[in-house]
């Protein structure tokens, strides 16, 4: 070996394992004391200054590397793992899902194909989701960074498979009609970025009107199906909700199925809030009719708790599904033996190099089962409830939607403030709880009111935990009526 030879290994494996373990020991006591910490605070200046570094030329010792990661990186999350942290819908993590992450990324595979282990590992949690949804055998899927890619592709199937033209080889200028994709207007924004990369536009999108439950009105949908038609438009989908990102909503999904079936249209499914649902007995029968879907998005990284990232789209006719994405280049050609036999999953997607994220959906599947998460999903829709029904006994607090899932819209409202003065009321209560490190809640607006919302995706939650902070919250309120009025008596 040449003596100027330079490798990425370190130089000492026994000095490297120590520090590896080291810092494997913080994490756990980390996530073992995560009650204990503040769900979120402020980075300060210097920390600040010191993401700011110009680019290193040579090189530092791994420990030392490690401790600054821990004092400016780790030090300050977003909080989502946190058991106080309902702000976005996103998952808590997991320690065996971070685990996997570790093993993945020593692993190496790419998951673009190929014939080895990792492939295997995918296909069989693509057919487990298969089986939590109601899938076929014979459909189809593929895991995606999450639900934004997922949807993109599901729609991309339906606008090729109804487009009227070859959208694959002369593009969108050969469209006859105008295409029309139908959802509620509390569809995710998502939607309307995969229908402009899809080429289509952002009016190609039509919003309908929801009702006073945040579910699509189906009169409304079938008239501007009509409507459409009759303008010279080709309608060719709708998305029902699974559980809207505002409310929770789910849409009737059993008579979207069957008005897409009327009107030979495809009907895909945004599950990404409430398709896991499914694993719950006690709620599983809110999604009806999902599993008549002709293509569904869902994200592991939300009810499954699968660290970021990791979503999935499943589509019921795989011939449908590769003929919008199957592409087979001389320096990809398959094989019968060998490496390159084992089929390319980038047939299903967009990526033809990936990252391995099925073995954290794989291991923590195996750990905990498909009945411990549909408890805790049933846990938490439980606690939504509860949450929901101390905001109505609470005077000064008013709910802002009905509770489907595990998501509850409300807002301080201590009587006599105008629309103005209660969005700054609310907004600057929702800020101090996150800025003292009590419980993180966002913000939205509900039909025209804007208000809070708790997203209670997370398998650490106590009724505790939401008890102390809508006491807080109204504490917090209370204390700046007090001084508001104070200030303008004086």
């Amino acid at each position: 070996m040449c003596e100027d030879f330079e490798t990425l290994d370190p130089g000492d494996w026994g000095e490297y394992g120590r520090v590896m373990h080291q810092a494997v020991d913080r994490a756990i006591a980390a996530t073992a004391g995560l009650r204990d910490r503040p769900v979120w605070r402020p980075m300060t200046d210097q920390v600040r200054a010191r993401l700011r570094q110009p680019l290193p030329q040579g090189p530092t010792p791994l420990a030392q590397v490690v401790d600054e990661t821990w004092e400016t990186v780790l030090a300050y999350p977003m909080g989502n793992t946190h058991p106080r942290f309902w702000m976005w819908y996103m998952g808590a993590s997991d320690m065996t899902g971070a685990l996997a992450d570790f093993l993945a990324a020593v692993d190496g595979s790419n998951l673009g194909g190929g014939n080895h282990a990792a492939v295997l590992v995918e296909r069989q949690v693509i057919d487990w989701l298969k089986q939590v949804m109601g899938f076929p055998e014979t459909a189809s899927g593929t895991l995606t960074s999450g639900g934004s890619v997922a949807n993109l592709i599901g729609l991309a199937v339906a606008r090729n498979h109804l487009a009227g033209a070859d959208i694959r080889q002369d593009g969108v200028a050969a469209l006859p009609q105008p295409l029309r994709i139908y959802a509620s207007d509390q569809v995710h924004g998502c939607h309307q970025k995969a229908v402009e990369l899809l080429g289509l536009g952002n009016n190609a999108l039509r919003r309908i009107p929801s009702g006073e439950d945040c579910r699509i009105d189906l009169a409304a949908l079938r008239r501007a199906i009509a409507e459409d038609r009759a303008a010279g438009f080709r309608p060719i989908c709708v998305i029902g909700n699974a559980g809207t990102v505002n409310t929770g909503a789910v849409d009737d999904l059993a008579t979207l199925a069957a008005i897409c079936r009327d009107e030979r249209l495809w009907f895909h499914v945004d599950g990404c809030i409430g398709a896991l649902t499914r694993l719950s007995p006690r709620h599983a029968g809110l999604l009806e009719g999902i599993e008549r879907a002709d293509s569904v998005a869902l994200d592991p990284h939300k009810s499954l708790h699968a660290p970021f990232d990791v979503g999935c789209v499943l589509v019921r006719d795989e011939s449908l599904h590769l003929s919008s994405f199957a592409l087979h280049a001389d320096y990809l050609d398959p094989m019968e033996r060998g490496i390159a036999a084992g089929g390319w999953l980038f047939d299903y997607g967009l990526q033809t190099s990936r990252g391995f994220r099925a073995l954290k959906v794989w291991m923590m599947l195996k750990e905990h089962g498909a009945e411990r998460f549909g408890r805790i999903i049933g846990r938490n829709i439980a606690q939504a409830q509860r949450m929901a029904a101390r905001i109505d006994a609470e005077p000064r607090l008013t709910r802002l939607a009905p509770v489907t899932l595990d998501i509850v819209c409300f807002r301080y409202d201590p009587g006599d403030m105008d629309a103005d003065a209660l969005v700054a009321l609310n907004t600057e209560i929702m800020m101090r709880l996150q800025e003292d490190g009590i419980a993180a809640f966002s913000d939205t607006v509900v039909h025209g009111e804007h208000g809070l919302r708790a997203a209670i995706c997370n398998h650490r939650t106590t009724d505790t935990d939401l008890s102390d902070a809508v006491r807080a919250l109204v504490a917090t309120g209370d204390r700046l009526v007090g001084l508001r009025e104070v200030q303008a008596a004086g």
